[in-house]
């Protein structure tokens, strides 16, 4: 695809999904989980410990700003920006899409953030269509020319689909994936986009040794309907209204995640996470780190980098509420504290198509 046609679609990712809505109509199903109440929590606030291992180095919350758009006139802006935030918070931060940089090398710039967050967790991201595209050692390079720490594949067959210029080739990914697991000694991280990650492909990515996973789910922006609102989509428009909550809500993929990969995977919950009891809801069911994308993204471009950082703050003392309210003093006690599941949910996951071992 032409580059200049690349920028110029993910300008319009921008505009769309700051300014229309493009979430989907179902939930992430979060709501379904009831953390109990706690009158005599015996815990001080001050005693909360919120902190967390991520790629091998600290983060002071529990939480990351996602990949979201790369490639275009307001990509350097938002990375480097956004990276400002994530190391003053101490949260992890991944850079938009880093294909725009396979062929031109030379915006670089747009995506070396490593200045801004000297200290935390830095990702690339690329799209796992260029894996069958470009050599294993070129996708390498993306992080390594940004001195980030790992990298993110991101999963996006829905939204490619919608696309009149997207890709339909999708065979050999899941190889593709491993090749860059190998090379990378594991510093890969494989995410979905919106749609989120069934027991199957869970269960695909466990085979191959794949110790990350960000579940993306539904719930939240739906790209399929970002691609709708896409005037030079032409016909596919209404496809992209049709699979508009197309997906595994948040919650759902979060519990598959635990479930299948086990104990020792580290499991990010974003898709549709808005406040910091979303997030004591994704931990509790499993997640190490709760992802935040557009809600996030619009108080960097409503109230700049201030904003930022006071939005990442207010989700942390929701967080600390949510602990002590629980009587949950750090990260792994969250993890197992009395919770009720809505009825919603668990009919959800009672009516999986799925057992232990498949991956077809």
């Amino acid at each position: 695809m032409a580059d200049t046609l690349i920028s110029r679609r993910k300008s319009e990712h921008l505009r769309i999904v700051s300014d229309s809505d493009v979430s989907h109509s179902e939930t992430t199903l979060l709501e379904d989980v009831k953390l109990l109440h706690q009158a005599l929590p015996e815990l001080d606030e001050s005693e909360l410990n919120l902190s967390t291992d991520f790629f091998g180095k600290p983060l002071s919350l529990p939480f990351m700003i996602v990949s979201m758009t790369g490639g275009a006139e307001f990509a350097e802006r938002l990375n480097h920006g956004l990276a400002r935030v994530a190391e003053q918070t101490g949260i992890a931060f991944a850079v938009g899409s880093q294909r725009v940089m396979l062929r031109h090398p030379e915006v670089t710039s747009q995506f070396a953030v490593r200045d801004e967050i000297p200290n935390g967790v830095l990702l690339g991201n690329i799209g796992a269509v260029q894996l069958i595209e470009v050599p294993t050692e070129t996708v390498a390079r993306l992080a390594e020319a940004i001195e980030a720490d790992g990298i993110c594949v991101h999963l996006n067959a829905a939204q490619e689909l919608v696309q009149l210029e997207g890709n339909r080739r999708f065979r050999g990914l899941l190889d593709g994936i491993a090749r860059l697991l190998d090379h990378m000694d594991g510093r890969v991280l494989v995410k979905e986009t919106g749609a989120g990650l069934s027991p199957q492909t869970l269960e695909r990515l466990r085979v191959i040794g794949v110790p990350i996973v960000d579940v993306a789910g539904a719930g939240g922006t739906s790209w399929t309907k970002v691609e709708s609102h896409r005037p030079t989509n032409g016909p596919l428009q209404r496809s992209g209204q049709v699979f508009a909550d197309w997906g595994v809500p948040t919650a759902a993929g979060v519990h598959a995640a635990r479930t299948i990969l086990g104990n020792d995977a580290t499991i990010i919950a974003s898709g549709g996470m808005m406040d910091g009891l979303d997030a004591a809801r994704a931990i509790a069911l499993g997640a190490d780190i709760a992802g935040y994308a557009r809600a996030i993204l619009l108080q960097f471009l409503e109230h700049g980098h201030d904003g930022a950082v006071q939005f990442v703050e207010t989700l942390a003392h929701e967080l600390k509420m949510a602990m002590l309210l629980t009587g949950s003093a750090d990260l792994a006690a969250l993890k197992q504290a009395p919770r009720v599941i809505g009825s919603n949910l668990r009919q959800y996951l009672d009516g999986l198509t799925w057992t232990p071992g498949e991956a077809s």
